[in-house]
């Protein structure tokens, strides 16, 4: 059984969306406000959170970005934003964020339900992919997947959950190229074509926070690479 978090203002919505989880191993525990859902956080476990995007006294994306950059032992639980705010933009903020997954409201409950097995499975796998854990070093970038952890000649680089997620993924075959919809598919399991703006939008910010190191190739109309050489080749 997988204990899950809804944080949204709707009333309504709790009860039902509670009886149709559980016939798939989810309960379904529900708050109206962001402050309510800390304090659960802080008394009880749960597995996953559904966090909608309107909500009072700060939106789902604050509530988010406060999770994410806490220090709490909830700060890596998986998210997925269930809101009426469906458009690109909202979207690819939200999964900048930390969100590990996005659904638009109106919604059907079966694809609830499948994208949280999906993000649930994922975060189970987590651990045995990334062990063992390496360091990746290149000429003015190092990763040490271990601590999670990104610093360049200049100091610690501060990404997302997903730009981190992008780097190692590129980092680890170096040269190799990605197309939009490969990268979406590995670090998201989504539907790709919902998406595909999302990844220009997040190698765009990458790059600034990488500066200035030229970390990530365009290859026009095929996608992107790591372009980085090893530490040591072609330097000191």
């Amino acid at each position: 059984m997988h204990r899950l978090l809804l944080i949204d203002d709707d009333e309504a919505l709790a009860a039902p969306l509670a009886h149709y989880l559980a016939r798939f191993d989810f309960e379904l525990s529900a708050v109206t406000r962001p402050s309510a859902a800390f304090a659960r956080l802080a008394e009880e476990r749960f597995d996953a959170l559904i966090l909608d995007g309107m909500l009072p006294e700060m939106d789902g994306f604050a509530f988010c970005k406060r999770v994410r950059g806490g220090t709490d032992p909830w700060k890596d639980m998986p998210i997925l934003m269930l809101t009426a705010r469906g458009d690109l933009t909202d979207r690819v903020v939200g999964l900048e964020l930390g969100a590990d997954d996005y659904l638009a409201k109106p919604f059907e409950p079966r694809e609830l339900a499948a994208r949280l097995q999906t993000i649930l499975r994922r975060a189970r796998l987590a651990p045995a992919a990334a062990a063992p854990a390496t360091l990746l070093r290149f000429e003015g970038l190092e990763i040490d997947t271990a601590r999670r952890q990104v610093s360049s000649d200049a100091g610690a680089i501060e990404l997302t959950s997903t730009e981190y997620e992008l780097l190692v993924m590129l980092a680890r075959e170096p040269g190799r190229v990605f197309s939009r919809d490969e990268i979406l598919n590995r670090i998201r399991g989504q539907d790709a074509e919902l998406f595909t703006r999302a990844v220009d939008i997040l190698v765009s910010r990458m790059r600034r926070k990488l500066e200035p190191l030229e970390a990530l190739k365009t290859l026009r109309n095929a996608g992107y690479c790591f372009a980085l050489p090893p530490r040591g080749e072609g330097g000191a």
